[in-house]
């Protein structure tokens, strides 16, 4: 699977923005049909996001779309079918149960297309049915929203994110034992660099995949913070080499670098080739 490291939303009824986008750095491109877009332009950007995805260049970021939810004023299903083109995946907004991501589900199988579904947890329920949405139909990663959940919740949001810390490692927990990839949630300040680098870093701590990006500036940030250095490579691939050496000799614990690296060593370091074979940093086998 490609990297899915910096997930950038981009409004669906700017045609020129969305194409720029796809131009840039970004592992993941959304077109975004709904909080980006006023009610009076959802049409427009049906039609400018259908135009887009059947003039994707060769070579560019993964394209996803994010619907509107399903049974609101404005109704997903009219996103879905006003959209012939088929991105990657489409985004379900405001996932509270399995019922809402098996509902976008159900509709593309009735239309016949493989295209998958990411589903955001950013409501109280969400969160509490974070492990039966991430085990839906057709999902492939699930992405965090605290500043919905936030809303949800009437708790006041601070650099730190305490007052989401449960819902956060909730949400990649639950993506892990669906054995589906975790986007950890946006961080506002798109101007603020270093409180960027700080809050993927902390995204990166909980077992995060990927995170989502608001602004063009924050996707090399995120890049970088998700692609392993060349010290951390080096050390996965010595972790790596080593077990299969163990295993050849029925060894189940041994030693590198003078540390002794059992199961969750072995499995970090699977993580590190992990990220670095998505990023193309990886030299090993």
């Amino acid at each position: 699977m490609n990297a899915r490291r910096s997930v950038l939303f981009t409004p669906g009824d700017e045609p020129e923005m969305m194409r720029k986008a796809l131009e840039g750095d970004a592992d993941v491109v959304v077109f975004d049909l709904e909080d980006a877009v006023a009610p009076d332009r959802k049409e427009a950007a049906r039609e400018a996001v259908e135009e887009v995805l059947y003039d994707i260049p060769e070579g560019a970021p993964e394209a996803w779309v994010r619907l509107n939810p399903f049974g609101g004023d404005i109704d997903g299903r009219d996103d879905l079918d006003a959209i012939d083109a088929e991105p990657s995946c489409f985004v379900v907004p405001k996932a509270g149960s399995a019922e809402d991501v098996e509902a976008v589900a159900e509709a593309l199988e009735e239309s016949g297309t493989d295209t998958g579904v990411v589903p955001i947890v950013e409501s109280a329920a969400g969160v509490v049915n974070a492990a039966e949405v991430a085990t839906a139909s057709r999902v492939s990663a699930v992405v965090f929203g605290a500043e919905d959940l936030a809303a949800d919740l009437g708790a006041t949001r601070t650099p730190e994110g305490e007052e989401v810390i449960y819902a956060r490692q909730k949400v990649v927990a639950a993506a892990t034992a669906a054995e589906v990839e975790a986007i950890d949630t946006l961080w506002t300040e798109f101007r603020d660099e270093e409180g960027l680098r700080e809050d993927t870093e902390r995204g990166i701590s909980l077992g995060y995949d990927g995170k989502l990006a608001i602004h063009p500036a924050q996707v090399e940030v995120i890049n970088d913070a998700f692609t392993p250095d060349a010290r951390k490579v080096e050390w996965a691939e010595r972790i790596l080499e080593a077990k299969e050496e163990a295993e050849e000799r029925g060894k189940g614990v041994f030693e590198v670098d003078g540390e002794m690296v059992d199961a969750p060593l072995v499995e970090q370091a699977r993580t590190v080739k992990h990220r670095a074979r998505a990023a193309g940093v990886w030299s090993s086998g």
